[in-house]
């Protein structure tokens, strides 16, 4: 009896139809960009110093400029990124006396200015910033500066339970069921993270994002995948994902022009309103249908499809149905992933590697937002390199294969990386350079895992093999914020120090995989075993 595949190839594996649902998902994918990255802009830390009362009277007074006044009243004031510990004390003199020197004011008032006694930020912060963010509105600085690790820690805490549960209801109750529903949770969250007065209810508002968005971007993807034919499946997921990337240079052009981040957050989600109306365009996967048992629902599509793509429906079409296949007759379990040995070192290589992708990637990005420079530029800098790597996957995986561009991509990352930290900072446009190159290398590197993942499991283990390994990218995203923004306190540079390590461990752990380039899809643990 034929199956989808075998239908598809008559009615069109990638005509009108599939164009039409590939377009409208590559709107949701892009739309997930402000969730995933959203940091560096929502919680842009900008520079600043501890409020002194008098100060911004003296330096009217001596037509002091910005620098000049940070260089006369702030201890040990160094450029941004350098140190924020030294932006949490303040010297304890009466800025308000009245024999003060324009030209040497701590000099007049002590006689030597490294006598000054030190003293915490009683008065709150002056921050040098045309916006707002979260940093200046709810002065996540000094001691409170780890509530921003917190905040993107929570959306990812909401990637790594939600991509597990939504997940469940994707294959319950549909991909058009789970869509619509986490892009109403999704618009009702963001809508009232605008709004929520405390710190406190945003960090709740951005987990229960994070529940359903990532899950809504893998039902898209899902989806895509499986109303295209098997020709262009794998082309058409790296597209996906290109979508996201598209998605960057969006959100980067829209934050320049909005600075504040709660306008910022209300623009960027009433769009998505409008992919509510995705009720009536999105169809349900056939394939899903099929799975359950729907075979008239899936034959209504299928002429729908057909009928669209204007080709004709064979005449045995009402016998389409999927064969069962004696992998597919065994119970998954975790146990299963680790039992034999090719699987075992499979399923830690793999996880590994997604838990590196994840540090590496959101790594790179909230580094940047605390580094020199125009943030915004740097930005669409490293969000541009995504489209050439995307290009590279396309045409060197039927070619070259697999691993070794997958390993040379963690390797360059890695080696990348290093070379941003030796780099020094007054040649900034050379860091830039150097940390593009290792954005497109892990860029890379995060394209291959998602579809190399599916590869390496038999098909009755597969979608469990892929949620376990998945999910420690999202334990990555939870850690990485306190990786960037710890670490920069000890040395501006040495979390890339860090990645350095991790790409260069997975781009070599890579090499341990076997190829699975012009390889069938395992069906049993015995053919994965037999993979060497």
């Amino acid at each position: 009896m034929p199956t989808l595949d075998d239908i598809l190839e008559n009615v069109g594996e990638f005509d009108r139809f599939q164009k039409q649902t590939f377009f409208v998902l590559c709107l949701l994918s892009a739309a997930f960009t402000p969730v995933y990255v959203g940091v560096i802009f929502f919680g842009f830390i900008p520079e600043h110093r501890c409020f002194s009362p008098g100060v911004a009277e003296l330096s009217q007074q001596c037509g002091w400029s910005l620098e000049e006044q940070l260089n006369h009243t702030v201890p040990e004031w160094r450029s941004r990124g350098a140190s924020f510990s030294s932006r949490c004390r303040r010297y304890e003199v009466d800025w308000n006396a009245t024999d003060i020197s324009c030209t040497d004011p701590l000099g007049s008032l002590m006689g030597n200015w490294s006598t000054v006694p030190l003293g915490p930020c009683r008065d709150g912060w002056v921050y040098d910033s045309p916006g707002t963010s979260l940093v200046t509105e709810f002065n996540l600085v000094c001691e409170d500066s780890w509530k921003l690790d917190l905040f993107q820690s929570s959306v990812n805490a909401g990637f790594f339970i939600g991509s597990i549960n939504v997940g469940y209801i994707a294959d319950r109750f549909g991909r058009r069921f789970c869509l619509l529903n986490t892009i109403l949770a999704n618009v009702v969250c963001g809508i009232l993270l605008v709004f929520v007065p405390t710190y406190l209810w945003i960090v709740i508002f951005r987990f229960l994002q994070g529940l359903v968005s990532k899950g809504c971007w893998t039902a898209g993807y899902i989806l895509v995948t499986e109303v295209v034919g098997p020709k262009y499946r794998r082309t058409v997921g790296i597209l996906y994902q290109t979508a996201f990337s598209v998605g960057l240079l969006v959100f980067d052009a829209i934050a320049y022009t909005i600075p504040h981040w709660r306008w910022l957050q209300l623009t960027v989600t009433l769009p998505s309103c409008f992919f509510l109306l995705y009720y009536w365009c999105l169809p349900e996967s056939p394939r899903w249908l099929i799975s359950q048992g729907k075979n008239d629902k899936a034959m209504k599509i299928v002429s729908d499809m057909a009928k669209k793509n204007q080709k004709k429906m064979p005449s045995h079409f009402e016998d389409i149905k999927f064969e069962e296949e004696d992998g597919g007759k065994q119970s998954p379990s975790l146990i299963d992933l680790v039992r034999t040995p090719q699987m075992r070192k499979n399923t830690f290589i793999l996880m590994y590697n997604w838990f590196t992708s994840s540090v590496l990637y959101q790594g790179l990005i909230m580094h940047m937002g605390v580094a020199a420079g125009n943030m915004y530029l740097d930005f669409l800098y490293s969000a541009l390199v995504e489209f050439p790597a995307a290009f590279i996957i396309i045409v060197t995986i039927d070619h070259v294969g697999r691993r070794y561009p997958w390993a040379a991509a963690n390797m360059v990352a890695g080696a990348a990386c290093l070379v941003t930290a030796l780099i020094p900072e007054d040649i900034h446009w050379l860091k830039v350079i150097a940390a593009c190159i290792g954005r497109m290398g892990i860029t890379m590197a995060f394209e291959m895992v998602c579809f190399v993942n599916t590869e390496l499991y038999p098909t009755y283990i597969r979608n469990l093999g892929v949620m376990v390994c998945s999910s420690l990218c999202d334990v990555g995203g939870i850690i990485v914020p306190f990786i960037v923004y710890r670490l920069v306190e000890v040395w501006h540079d040495l979390p890339l120090i860090v990645f350095t390590v991790l790409g260069l461990i997975a781009g070599g752990l890579v090499l341990l995989l076997p190829e699975t380039k012009g390889r069938v899809l395992p069906e049993t643990v015995e053919d994965v075993e037999n993979f060497h």
